[in-house]
């Protein structure tokens, strides 16, 4: 999350930076296998490739928009962290509880971003309504009640199902744009939203 805001930050394309992270279950299928011993079946390729078609033409391509260095560099990153927490989560799922999961994630991130602050940042923090709005937001919305499903689900699923999942993630962001911000929604959009469903239905069914 914190690759994600930093390259937008930067003036990286939402869209471009969203697709990027959106290569997670491509990249953790193909690391499951050695790493898990998972066995990913043809068909749990083709739902995945299915997603990633569905999630790109709800996302979009800003052709011709120039892209950072640095925020290009940042959004890798982000996919490859969030990648090998997920793997690395799977490994050790079976042996930790939910509670115990969260709380060394919510560490973990604590920590790496204090050190970001110490070293490369001005600490400042404007505490304003939006301010407590955006962190509990994060708090009990993202930290708590998303990050807890997805260990659950990493825990008794294999890696590879639990984020083919994420391909709806830009189908339905979509859909809650038009639902409260009106924004619009193009015959492209719904089937990006079609074509992705369809692949988080096959590359998670047994």
């Amino acid at each position: 999350m914190g690759g994600v805001f930093f390259s937008i930050s930067k003036g990286m394309p939402t869209g471009i930076a969203a697709l990027i992270v959106t290569l997670q279950p491509i990249l953790t299928n193909a690391l499951s296998g050695p790493i898990l011993n998972e066995n990913v079946s043809i068909k749990q390729w083709l739902g995945v490739f299915l997603g990633f078609i569905g999630a790109a033409l709800v996302l979009g391509f800003d052709i011709g928009t120039s892209i950072p260095i640095q925020g290009l560099i940042a959004t890798i990153i982000a996919l490859l962290a969030i990648t090998s927490s997920t793997i690395w989560q799977k490994k050790l799922s079976n042996n930790l509880p939910l509670p115990v999961s969260n709380m060394y994630q919510a560490l973990g991130g604590f920590i790496f971003h204090l050190l970001i602050i110490i070293f490369l940042a001005k600490p400042y923090i404007d505490f304003t309504q939006t301010f407590f709005i955006a962190m509990s937001h994060q708090i009990f919305l993202v930290s708590f009640g998303a990050f807890t499903i997805l260990m659950y689900l990493i825990k008794n699923n294999s890696a590879s199902k639990t984020v083919s999942i994420f391909f709806l993630i830009p189908p339905t962001s979509a859909f809650m744009a038009w639902l409260f911000l009106n924004e619009n929604l193009t015959g492209t959009d719904f089937i990006g939203f079609f074509i992705a469903t369809i692949g988080v239905f096959i590359a998670t069914r047994d």
